[in-house]
Parts: structure tokens; sequence; C-alpha cells
């Protein structure tokens, strides 16, 4: 996966819009087996409050599974996905929530084949984002090799063992390094999705989409 990390490196470009409908931003949801709907459920949300001046919203967000198929929660019930690995494929950001169905990742084993080519199939620019554990599977696609990255702080020293080269800071909410960006747990999620919001789109469109979802727009500290 390191030539695909290097394509998105490369290919990352400013102009985040275009391919949802009227043009809007497409956001596409991976959700993986054993996801926990509360972080599945953020990038809907946080980015489904974001509008123009006028009313109008700014993401398109998609739910999709590696192989179109539905998928189990943690919590007993199954996801029925609106749309398939062809949604990453289209997508100008890919977010990828937590799993609690493969601990193989945990430590360093690789992806299922289904989500391993799912994933090899987004376009090289797309934004990538974790949520919460849902950065192991993007540090075992090798995205984010040498890069700084956050995850739940409970799984730091566990991720570290897991995957050495990535730079895992377990004391912040977020980290954005760019065209990759990553959550630390749970509810980081929200303040991500906001960050997202504010690099696109400014603080007055964030405090909006904020105050729709009754979250604070910036929230100080990290996960201490």
């Amino acid at each position: 996966m390191g030539a695909m990390r290097e394509d998105h490196e490369q290919a990352a470009d400013t102009n985040r819009r275009g391919n949802g409908a009227d043009g809007r931003h497409l956001v596409a949801v991976l959700a993986l087996p054993g996801f926990p709907p509360f972080e599945l459920g953020i990038p809907s949300r946080v980015f489904g409050s974001a509008v123009d001046d006028d009313g109008d919203a700014l993401y398109e967000v998609v739910v999709c599974t590696a192989d179109g198929a539905p998928v189990p929660s943690d919590c007993g019930f199954s996801l029925r996905p609106a749309a398939g690995p062809e949604a990453l494929a289209a997508a100008d950001t890919v977010i990828v929530p937590p799993t609690h169905a493969m601990p193989e990742l945990a430590r360093g084993g690789p992806l299922p084949p289904a989500v391993a080519e799912a994933i090899a199939g987004i376009r090289p620019g797309t934004r990538l984002v974790s949520i919460c554990s849902g950065s192991y599977v993007l540090a075992a696609a090798g995205l984010l090799d040498d890069r700084p990255a956050t995850t739940h702080w409970n799984l730091a020293d566990e991720f570290r063992r897991a995957y050495p080269r990535v730079r895992i800071d377990e004391d912040v909410l977020f980290v954005d390094d760019g065209d990759v960006l990553t959550s630390a747990g749970v509810s980081a999620g929200v303040d991500l999705c906001l960050h997202l919001i504010r690099r696109d789109h400014g603080v007055a469109v964030t405090n909006r989409a904020a105050r729709m979802c009754v979250v604070p727009p910036w929230r100080d500290g990290g996960q201490a």
C-alpha cells in the first residue's frame, strides 16, 4: 500500500468539492463489521448540518461497505448500506469509523481482502479520515507510515507495538496531516468533522453546524 500513500500525497489538492449531487463534496463513510453505531453516525450528523447562507447542504454523505453487503454492528443489529466500494472510489473524503470485529489489526495483521481491495480503489487525492480505532485500518493499509496520527488513548501502547512506523500522539483530540486526518476516541470524531468543515468553509458555517448538533464548535484540551 506504500505506492497508494505516495499517490495520495502527490495528488492531494485544495479543491475538495465536486463528486456529490449538485457538485457537493461527497463524503463516503466505510462501515466495517462490528461498527459502533455512535461513531458511524457522526459524519452524517455533523456534515449533514453544514449548510451555506441559503440553507443549501454543502456535503453529501453516503454510508457504504467494502463489498456492498450488510454488516453487523457491535450492539445487536445489522446495517444495510446505501452503496458498496464504488462510493469510496467516487468520494472526495473517505471516513473510516472504528470496528470491533478485526482483532488481527491490533497485532499488525493484514486487512481482510475485500477491505484492502476497497481501500486500494480510492482515488489519489481523496482526503482520508479515521475516527477512534479506525486508525488501525489506515495503518494496516500503510497509509499512516511515517506520519503523525492519533487514536483512542487507551489503545496507544497497543497501536505503537502493532504499527511502529506511525508517530502516534494519544494526548490530542485529532491530528490534521493534510490529506490524512485521524481523531482520538469516540466523541473526538465530532471535533474532527467540525475541523474539516472549518477548513473547507470557514468559521461561520462551522458554528451553524455545531449549533445544530448542540456541541461546541471548538473544544480546547486533549484526551487527558
